[in-house]
């Protein structure tokens, strides 16, 4: 059902853990499937310095968490925005249909992280 790419970031996800002194969180969650995502962003000269995630779910969505955290490492917060769900998948080499909603999962995570640290919310 998932490809070597997919199974390679499940079985080995990149990025892994918790930020204690994370300048912004944002989390994530699908009621269909019960998976849940927390994100945490270090930031350093207006750059994404640090970055891990905390996923609870099944493989696809662990894998697009990991993927995700890949692509936006060293990008502003501005670039990090223009990452799309689609961009994760496709960076996954596809997922299957009825897994899409788990690369929604890490972007949304993403949007809100941005979201709450523009806002000026709390970290944590």
């Amino acid at each position: 059902m998932y490809n070597d790419k997919i199974v390679e970031h499940f079985n080995n996800p990149r990025n892994v853990g918790e930020l204690k002194d994370a300048d912004a969180v944002g989390d994530a969650g699908s009621f269909k499937c019960g998976d849940t995502m927390k994100l945490y962003l270090k930031l350093k000269d207006g750059r994404i310095d640090d970055i891990k995630f905390q996923t609870f779910g099944c493989a696809a969505a662990i894998a697009s968490s990991s993927m995700l955290t890949e692509l936006v490492k060293g990008k502003t917060l501005d670039e990090a925005l223009q990452v799309t769900n689609q961009d994760v998948a496709d960076e996954l080499g596809g997922l299957p249909p009825l897994k899409m909603h788990c690369s929604n999962l890490a972007a949304d995570a993403l949007h809100n992280a941005i979201a709450n640290y523009r806002e000026g919310k709390q970290a944590g």
